[in-house]
């Protein structure tokens, strides 16, 4: 009889666990939606909306054997999880809840036909807007910004409000001088210093009394990890960002038969979907070992290669040595997409 594991969370460390996994045990995906969908490309969605079919594809397409529950877990044991009040015990748990984020960049709870029409409407709304303020100067406000340029140039006066000193903070320095020329010299005006506390008669005010006027804003910041359902159990195995802590396995620390990978996790390395798949490739690999006797593989974090996206047609390619910008690098990143939901979409 095969051994049961159980799967908290659909994105790209849960769903690619599940999918390597499905061949031999009996594997349990339990997701807040009934899809997976290629987060990187929900931006261009915002200002092309048929690209929303591009990235979405149902668990239930891509594997083969495995139970899909549609829910949100409540309590994590050391012996089962519950949802919808139901406990489902397991032999192996991978916990891969990943964070949580503003609409309409990622949304929980919503079936793949109401994800595409909030995503429309969003859509509406900024094709009528004038002014646009994006809140938060990081990966998502940045790229937001550059999709926004490239679907319309000009024709909307854009605001960036940034709390540090500069956007793209963690990156190389010529890689945000790139950034902040490209916005800037398309019209992009970005407050620098200043986070947006309030909302009054339709403007938004600043920590320094600032007041902007916009017809749309989106908030890009403040990426929460998905834990609620640790802290009956495991409170201990939380750190002060509430991130689930794990030993050089992905093991839960105290625990042989649970493994937590991806966004949720504590590993000091930026939250990529490629380093979510490199965790669930150490982690599928562990559990068989498990099961075999060996010795298990330790998960070395790592500096991996990013593209940030500045609309269809220019992107930065940021490697550890290599920097380069243009066209070259954004067709690599359209590329990526497509290769990374192709192999979704085969089933093994």
């Amino acid at each position: 009889m095969k051994k049961k594991v159980v799967i908290i969370g659909g994105g790209f460390a849960g769903s690619h666990a599940a999918k390597y996994l499905d061949k031999n045990f009996d594997v349990t995906l339990i997701d807040i939606q009934e899809y997976f969908e290629f987060t990187p490309g929900v931006l261009r969605t915002l200002v092309e909306p048929e690209h929303v079919r591009k990235i979405q594809v149902l668990h239930s397409h891509y594997l083969k054997w495995a139970k899909i529950i549609v829910g949100k877990v409540t309590e994590v044991s050391k012996e089962y999880v519950k949802v919808k009040g139901k406990k489902i015990k397991f032999n192996y748990l991978v916990i891969a809840s990943g964070s949580s984020y503003n609409s309409p960049f990622k949304e929980q709870h919503i079936v793949i036909a109401t994800r595409a029409r909030n995503l429309r409407n969003h859509y509406d709304e900024l094709c009528k807007a004038k002014k646009v303020l994006i809140i938060g100067g990081g990966f998502v406000g940045t790229e937001l910004a550059g999709e926004i340029l490239w679907k319309y140039n000009k024709e909307k006066k854009i605001t960036i409000v940034h709390s540090r000193e500069r956007i793209l903070g963690r990156n190389a320095k010529e890689v945000i001088d790139y950034a902040e020329n490209f916005l800037k010299t398309k019209g992009v005006n970005i407050i620098y210093g200043e986070r947006v506390e309030k909302q009054e008669n339709g403007k938004y005010i600043t920590d320094k009394g600032r007041k902007l006027e916009a017809d749309i804003a989106f908030f890009c910041t403040g990426i929460t990890p998905n834990y609620d359902f640790m802290k009956k159990n495991f409170q201990e195995q939380l750190n002060e960002q509430n991130q689930i802590k794990v030993n050089n396995y992905l093991q839960l620390v105290g625990e042989k038969n649970i493994f937590t990978i991806g966004d949720v996790g504590d590993r000091v390395e930026e939250k990529t979907a490629q380093n979510a798949k490199r965790q669930a490739d150490v982690m599928v690999k562990n559990i068989c070992s498990l099961e075999k006797g060996r010795k298990l593989k330790i998960y070395k974090p790592k500096s991996t290669p990013l593209i940030i996206s500045l609309g269809k047609n220019t992107a930065i390619f940021c490697g550890k040595k290599i920097i380069f910008t243009g066209f070259i690098p954004a067709l690599m990143k359209g590329w990526i997409e497509k290769w990374e939901m192709w192999k979704k979409r085969q089933i093994e």
